[in-house]
């Protein structure tokens, strides 16, 4: 039997990763998942579509693919834009902007990573992927 699979195609505009939020609930909620891991999905979810929507340079639309697997839950966020080298993004030092004015940004990738249970980064010039995954155990 096929696993489920929902496929979201949003607009590059404003605040649309809360279309993806809202379907990662209920998927999370159909799987029986936790209201932690259900928190964590959404909240690396709206940083990996921040991340498309405002550094990829995508012209159209950024897909979101949700892979319902008998143990885990596996989502893939693509786009079609300029793609990065991941060596290259740099984790800002959190004592740097500590006490100034400077926006506290910087940290969606190693968040996405530490909320999730596995991350993988696919990226050329053609756009970027990033698969996430969340476990049903423990």
């Amino acid at each position: 039997m096929d696993r489920p699979k929902i496929e979201l195609k949003l607009p590059v505009i404003a605040n649309m990763e809360l279309v993806a939020v809202q379907t990662a609930e209920v998927v999370a909620k159909h799987m029986d998942l936790s209201e932690d891991k259900a928190a964590e999905i959404s909240m690396a979810l709206i940083e990996a579509c921040i991340n498309a929507f405002e550094h990829s340079q995508a012209q159209n639309n950024v897909f979101i693919h949700f892979i319902l697997e008998e143990n885990s839950l596996v989502i893939k966020v693509i786009d079609q834009g300029i793609g990065f080298d991941k060596a290259k993004v740099e984790i800002p030092a959190i004592e740097n902007k500590l006490g100034t004015d400077e926006r506290k940004r910087g940290w969606g990738l190693q968040l996405i990573q530490e909320l999730m249970d596995s991350v993988e980064f696919e990226s050329g010039k053609d756009g970027t992927t990033v698969t996430m995954t969340k476990n049903k155990e423990v």
